[in-house]
């Protein structure tokens, strides 16, 4: 099944939250979701959910609204946790899972098989307000996909997370997708959207500011990046037409420009000074991308 956002526009009195954007996820595709804080993103996912009535336009799934009767279809993580703290992880979950109507040994199955995939068996029996942060959030994922839902939608789900299960989540959404889950998730940590979509939309202040195929953005984007080491005073490339910016370290220099064409004529002129221990012409990051078009902070 598809899902389709046409125009969506969200109004709060005279605040517009989200500002008529429209994308189409296919099946088991994974959807990336960029913007800084009160870019819309979590707006966004509230409407898609139903959870939230849009000022204008539509969200469909499989060409059917999401209401209470599908809610078995979606798993939703949002950026704010939800969790009983007093409850213990194995009744937390067979509650949450009861509601999406699973039976009670399909539940424990389930959750056995997580706790045992993200390195937490012990923590079964344990109150949720006696896990760490990071064991909290593997938790709350858990809560999302146990019922094997269709359609995911994570909201910032590696907030807060060290490095190891940041890897640990990252494999497990990438083997959803493998199973056939749509996935749309929200982030502002660059990399891990480059890890993991081919495809996503950029906000700012509630507005489609840049959106489309990953690769083909990045081909397109205008300015590229080159990286040059040598052995001698590299200021001079400042001056050189179309060079955008020159950052310098110990042994060499990065240095935003233009185009290609302008990348060429920087070799010219630091091969002509002497020897050149690296000269590489890289396309943009993503993260330099955001910058650009997104950087300054939306609230």
């Amino acid at each position: 099944m598809t899902l389709v956002i046409n125009n969506l526009k969200k109004k709060f009195d005279k605040h517009q939250a989200v500002d008529g954007i429209s994308l189409t996820v296919e099946k088991g595709e994974m959807f990336g979701m960029l913007g800084a804080n009160g870019a819309g993103k979590t707006t966004s996912f509230r409407m898609t959910l139903g959870l939230i009535d849009p000022t204008e336009g539509s969200v469909t799934w499989g060409g059917e609204r999401l209401t209470y009767k599908r809610t078995h279809l979606v798993g939703y993580l949002p950026e704010e946790r939800g969790l009983f703290p007093k409850l213990t992880v194995k009744e937390q979950l067979i509650y949450l899972m009861r509601l999406k109507g699973m039976k009670k040994p399909d539940i424990i199955r389930e959750l056995r098989h997580w706790l045992e995939r993200f390195q937490v068996p012990q923590n079964e029996n344990k109150k949720i307000e006696e896990l760490s942060k990071g064991n909290q959030q593997k938790i709350q994922f858990m809560a999302a996909v146990i019922h094997k839902p269709e359609l995911l939608i994570l909201d910032e789900p590696f907030s807060g997370l060290d490095p190891v299960n940041t890897d640990m989540l990252k494999d497990a959404v990438l083997d959803l997708q493998k199973a056939g889950t749509t996935i749309v998730f929200s982030s502002h940590q660059m990399r891990n959207v480059e890890e993991l979509c081919e495809d996503l939309i950029m906000l700012k202040q509630g507005k489609a500011v840049l959106q489309g195929n990953l690769r083909d953005i990045k081909r397109s984007y205008g300015i590229k990046s080159v990286s040059v080491k040598a052995d001698y005073d590299l200021d001079f490339i400042s001056s050189i037409k179309g060079v955008v910016k020159l950052d310098k370290s110990n042994d060499g220099a990065q240095i935003a420009v233009q185009s290609e064409e302008v990348a060429g004529e920087i070799f010219k002129q630091v091969s002509a000074k002497g020897f050149v221990r690296k000269f590489e012409v890289e396309e943009p990051s993503l993260h330099e991308i955001f910058i650009d078009k997104a950087g300054d902070t939306d609230e």
